[in-house]
């Protein structure tokens, strides 16, 4: 147990590793108080860790998919050769990360190009058609955005990337950034099979990489961002059979575009005049990109001495929000992302942050409102971001699983304890001391248990779902600073956890979802006397995602995935400012596994802006088994 000490905690020592007083403050006890199996550690320094809070539930799985085997399929459909993801190469600044490629089935894909060879260089859409493959008209075992970017050398920020085909998100990431002597080039590739009922029509779309190539403010901004993608359709076979996917894909906007939320109160609002009057499940695919004033939110503190620290206001706490006909509906974390160019563009070349160049969506369970949702009347759906300070870039996307044995489904939302907004406990305290040296400590809370249920009578039968969620945050910051040394320290952790409980027939199917988001950042720049000074920048990103699916209290199967990205750099100068040492280091992992067999990892080490070594398959017994 972490014990208190006031007015700072101790963290507990770990077998070769020095405890340290953190200042956590009974911050984040709230972590203690979910279902938790397994061990979660945050790392102040990359020898330095703390056993933050005991077991969670994180475990080396993955999520669900079939079993395949390994048998290759004959196929009649026209294709092209599959796009393989880049073997990384020792000594290679080009950006790499840990996290794998979509799996892929034994059958032999059909290919859709969408751009090719494209280059962005100004803040024009880039449209295109799409025609579903004539010689793979479905049902696909799985279909697979693929794209390959280049940025040319010279001077260019990180953008963002969007690509969307009839109104629905099909990938958002952003881009590497350059340097003189390199031109980057990576690698993208998103499962969209999800969206499979969009596509089986003819679709318009666009590509939103907004880029600025020419002179501003005196510098010249020279780097070309180029990009080719297409949609690979996989048909479906003996071993591949196609799986369940949505009926109806229901984009919240037709624009073909993100929608940017300034404030608390703006949303990104879908109105449907009908909808399927037969509803069985329904979910919202979304994502929520910081952006501007909100790109470092993690790193904001409390409105009331936000001027004072001269940092961004309304705390470090933001989170995404769902509603269904004005009612809360559900809840999404807001992931730590962190861009190339973002704080220090060093400590992610070669190695990028979680997620920096391929964003993974979350899915909201929205099937309690299935009932309401099939009552034939107009209903929409909206996103928000709350204390959104300008602004955030949102997609949604609403999937609909119809009952294929009746034309309607009645049913109620019975149960809804989701309050309309969090109540978050903010503290803040930034006194002064005798040398002008502002010591500041703030924490932002957050605790939402709620619990959402629904009835459905269906073709066969009455089912029942009761959604059980705890959905918490905490961001602990210690800021210090004088007109010689800045110092920020944050430690910041979200999670949700779910049990999602169907009853139908006298059958309950259970399904456990955990997601958990540890932060850890620290700042520490200094001026001494004589001009000389340094710079000591260390940021630590972990996702973990556990999947648990059980039937009549049985596990049936289970899944996992862990991703972390660890960076630091550390820099000395002279008085006239010239460098005197400098040490750049990176590390990244990803693991995951399933109880079907399904394993995969990969390590990566890079020092000094270089890739020095990366392992595959360590954690799988030496080959990764996709």
């Amino acid at each position: 147990m972490i014990q208190q000490r006031p007015p700072s905690l101790l963290a507990p020592a770990i077998p070769g590793k020095a405890a340290r007083a953190v200042d956590l403050s009974a911050a984040l006890r709230w972590l203690f108080s979910t279902p938790k199996v397994g061990v979660l550690w945050v790392c102040w320094q990359p020898s330095t860790c703390s056993n933050f809070g005991g077991p969670l539930h994180i475990f080396p799985a993955r999520r669900t998919s079939l079993l395949c085997v390994a048998t290759a399929l004959l196929s009649s459909c026209l294709f092209a050769q599959t796009p393989v993801p880049p073997t990384p190469v020792i000594g290679s600044s080009n950006p790499v990360t840990a996290e794998p490629p979509v799996k892929r089935p034994s059958t032999t894909p059909c290919t859709v190009s969408l751009l090719t060879n494209q280059q962005f260089t100004d803040f024009s859409s880039k449209p295109y058609s799409y025609t579903p493959p004539a010689n793979c008209k479905g049902p696909w075992s799985k279909v697979v955005f693929s794209a390959d970017f280049n940025v040319s050398a010279g001077r260019q920020y990180d953008r963002t990337a969007e690509f969307f085909l009839g109104g629905a998100n099909i990938y958002f990431g952003t881009t590497a950034e350059p340097r003189t002597a390199l031109s980057p080039s990576w690698h993208v590739e998103r499962d969209v099979t999800n969206l499979s009922a969009l596509l089986t029509s003819t679709q318009t779309g666009q590509a939103n990489l907004f880029n600025f190539v020419g002179t501003s403010g005196g510098v010249d901004y020279t780097g070309i961002i180029t990009g080719t993608a297409v949609l690979q359709f996989y048909p479906a076979g003996p071993n591949d059979p196609a799986p369940a996917e949505p009926d109806s894909v229901l984009p919240l906007s037709s624009t073909n575009a993100s929608t940017s939320l300034n404030t608390t109160a703006d949303r990104l609002t879908g109105t449907f005049p009908t909808l399927p009057k037969n509803v069985e499940g329904a979910y919202l695919e979304l994502i929520s990109q910081s952006q501007s004033g909100d790109e470092f939110w993690y790193t904001c503190s409390p409105s009331s001495v936000a001027t004072q620290l001269e940092n961004c206001g309304n705390t470090g706490f933001r989170e995404t929000e769902v509603y269904v006909d004005g009612q809360p509906a559900g809840i999404a974390p807001v992931y730590p992302w962190i861009y190339t160019g973002g704080i220090d563009p060093s400590l992610w070349e070669p190695i990028t942050g979680v997620q920096t160049l391929n964003f993974k969506p979350y899915l909201v369970d929205l099937t309690p409102f299935a009932g309401l949702l099939s009552n034939g009347q107009q209903h929409t759906v909206a996103i928000g971001v709350f204390n959104a300070d300008s602004y955030f870039d949102v997609t949604g996307t609403l999937l609909l699983y119809l009952d294929h044995g009746g034309a309607q489904v009645t049913g109620a939302v019975t149960t809804n304890t989701l309050d309309a907004a969090p109540t978050p406990g903010v503290q803040a305290d930034a006194p002064v001391d005798a040398s002008g040296t502002t010591h500041a400590t703030t924490l932002v809370s957050s605790v939402r248990n709620f619990q959402l249920g629904g009835y459905l009578n269906t073709s066969h039968g009455l089912v029942k779902t009761t959604i059980n969620e705890q959905v918490h945050f905490g961001n602990y910051q210690q800021i210090t600073f004088n007109n010689l040394v800045y110092t920020q320290n944050i430690a910041q952790v979200s999670t949700a956890y779910a049990v999602t409980d169907t009853v139908s027939g006298g059958v309950t199917a259970e399904k456990q979802q955990t997601s958990v988001y540890p932060f850890t950042f620290n700042y520490n720049s200094y001026e001494n006397a004589d001009g000389s000074g340094g710079l000591y920048v260390y940021a630590y990103q972990q996702d973990f995602e556990y999947l648990q699916q059980l039937l009549n209290g049985v596990p049936v199967l289970s899944s996992g995935s862990q991703e972390v990205v660890g960076s630091t750099d550390q820099y000395t100068l002279n008085p006239a400012g010239a460098l005197v040492t400098r040490s750049i280091n990176s590390n990244a992992s990803y693991q995951s596994t399933d109880t079907l067999g399904h394993c995969y990892s990969r390590t990566l080490a890079a020092t000094n802006l270089a890739l020095t070594s990366f392992v595959d398959g360590a954690s799988c017994g030496g080959t990764n088994k996709q």
